[in-house]
């Protein structure tokens, strides 16, 4: 209850036309950061703050109260992903080999923590733009997931430059992308079948700014 409570203050006080106004603002400094050879380094060490502050400002503007189902669900999501990306970084054999750098954070088995929260959130931001959608629960299960992919190649494009991982030979391979689309396709089905709502007014822009801070970011790093 007083979470709920802290919530609906925090909502008071920053209406969503600011929040809004923030979030552009914020990925906005982001791009001039690592763009800068002067400040680079440091806006890399900035990168999990960014995902963190990305997740946690989404929560007051959840239509619908997050339950314990909800709240297992995407446990459940970082838990899994968090191993997938664990047992794929320390094998080679399910994304491809490839090794972590420093730029997303604290890591445990050679994996970042975040990286569990990254794909939560990208799990939550995507069901949420297409469950605004009235369209057949197939495409809410598809539609997420090719998403996820496309927002996945314009990341791996900059994630090297950014010290967050690096392949071998620098080659993203096939499969990595083949991978995420599975694992999305797992994750957005547990949506679907749970029945979970996810209406958030700010997904898309927060989607929208996240993909465009790489977008760009691909062209001038």
């Amino acid at each position: 209850m007083q979470i709920s409570l802290l919530l609906q203050k925090f909502k008071q006080k920053y209406p969503e036309r600011k929040v809004r106004q923030f979030i552009f603002t914020f990925y906005a400094v982001g791009i001039v950061g690592l763009a800068l050879p002067a400040t680079h380094v440091f806006f890399v060490y900035l990168i999990p703050l960014a995902l963190l502050l990305s997740a946690f400002i989404l929560l007051p503007f959840q239509e619908d109260d997050f339950s314990i189902k909800t709240g297992l669900l995407f446990t459940v999501i970082f838990v899994l992903s968090f191993t997938v990306e664990a047992i794929g970084v320390n094998t080679g054999k399910i994304f491809g080999e490839y090794f972590y750098e420093n730029g997303l954070g604290v890591k445990c088995f050679g994996t970042p923590l975040i990286i569990g929260l990254n794909w939560a959130l990208l799990v939550y931001l995507t069901a949420s733009i297409f469950q605004s959608f009235r369209i057949n629960k197939f495409f809410h299960v598809l539609f997420p997931s090719v998403l996820m992919v496309l927002y996945d190649v314009v990341l791996e494009q900059v994630a090297p430059k950014m010290q967050m991982w690096f392949w071998e030979a620098d080659r993203v391979p096939f499969r990595n992308y083949l991978v995420w689309f599975l694992m999305a396709l797992i994750f957005h089905t547990l949506l679907v079948i749970t029945g979970l709502k996810l209406k958030n007014p700010l997904s898309k822009i927060v989607f929208s700014a996240q993909f465009l801070f790489f977008l760009i970011l691909m062209f001038i790093l």
